[in-house]
């Protein structure tokens, strides 16, 4: 039997809201749907394979007091305040249906007066600017699918905070990352956080049939606080940048690499690589592929080629050393 039901976030503390989230993926049951609601008060939310040190002026976040965070999924780097309303579906076997749940909100914010459509591998956009990115993660046949709308956020800080690649902007032909996103209260004014979080709700509930308020239980309370704990340490949502011989980055369709490679008596001891590539398997798959491999071109891009991965590749033709 399908079940549905809807979350509303109590906090705005982005690492309690990326746990929750976790708990949903992992511990969703076959044949439900759950809507997750949250707010982050003032953040950075990192992709899975994100490297932090590139991504973000952590100087300034640090001065200014704003929160780091790293979800599982992949993708980019995004800014978060209370002008901002993220949403997560997380899917049971089979209710993944991306393009259907990403129709629920273009449907929301027609309804609200706003035309906007999908555009590119994870964006929604309106007369041109991106007010939503998304990304989704899986865990043993379930799935998580979450994004941001961008409603009246402080975008000054959102260009402040985040250090986009040159290349990216080079390969959109725009000039900063002010100039290609927008608040939805720039096409309807009166506009609220709440006013777009009921509609959503609202249209959730007719697509999906009668809904009920997802309620924690005591002990699954002490396992989002579990789950707490390891999102809110430095080691997971920081990490350290590697201790590296070689260091190579290049950026392609399917998102942006940057590999640190150490070698010792010719061969690659140890790789890590970063990517806002979607797809979150990516970065272990690279790391896989390469370990052992002689520290030369030729033996990195045939580890590459012999994957089977097109991303990968499509990495094997660059010149790495």
């Amino acid at each position: 039997m399908n079940r549905n039901f809807v979350y509303l976030s109590e906090t705005c503390d982005a690492h309690v809201n990326m746990a929750t989230d976790e708990w949903f993926l992992k511990y969703v049951k076959d044949g439900d749907l759950i809507l997750h609601f949250y707010q982050n008060e003032n953040a950075v939310i990192i992709g899975k394979g994100q490297n932090p040190w590139v991504e973000c002026d952590l100087e300034k976040m640090k001065a200014d007091g704003v929160q780091l965070a790293r979800r599982l999924s992949g993708g980019g780097a995004v800014y978060h305040d209370l002008g901002n309303l993220n949403f997560s579906f997380i899917c049971g076997k089979d209710r993944f249906d991306k393009e259907g749940l990403l129709q629920l909100v273009v449907k929301a914010l027609k309804e609200l007066g706003i035309d906007c459509t999908c555009s590119g591998r994870n964006d929604l956009l309106c007369d041109g600017k991106k007010f939503s990115g998304n990304a989704t993660a899986d865990h043993k046949g379930a799935k998580l699918f979450h994004g941001t709308l961008l409603v009246s956020a402080n975008l000054e800080k959102l260009s402040a905070y985040l250090t986009v690649d040159p290349k990216k902007i080079r390969a959109k032909g725009i000039a900063s990352v002010r100039s290609r996103v927008c608040n939805l209260n720039e096409f309807r004014t009166d506009l609220t956080v709440k006013e777009l979080q009921k509609k959503l709700v609202k249209v959730f509930a007719e697509w999906g049939g009668y809904y009920g308020e997802f309620a924690f239980s005591e002990r699954e309370r002490l396992e989002v606080e579990e789950l707490t704990a390891h999102h809110s340490d430095p080691a997971w949502f920081l990490g350290q940048t590697p201790k590296f011989d070689f260091e190579f980055r290049e950026r392609f369709p399917w998102g942006s690499v940057q590999l640190f490679i150490l070698a010792e008596k010719g061969k690659i001891v140890s790789v890590r690589v970063f990517s806002d590539a979607m797809d979150p398997t990516l970065c272990p798959a690279i790391e896989k592929s390469l370990l052992g491999v002689f520290c030369e071109n030729a033996s990195i891009q045939k580890a590459l080629r012999d994957s089977g991965i097109s991303e990968l590749d499509q990495l094997s033709k660059c010149t790495f050393l």
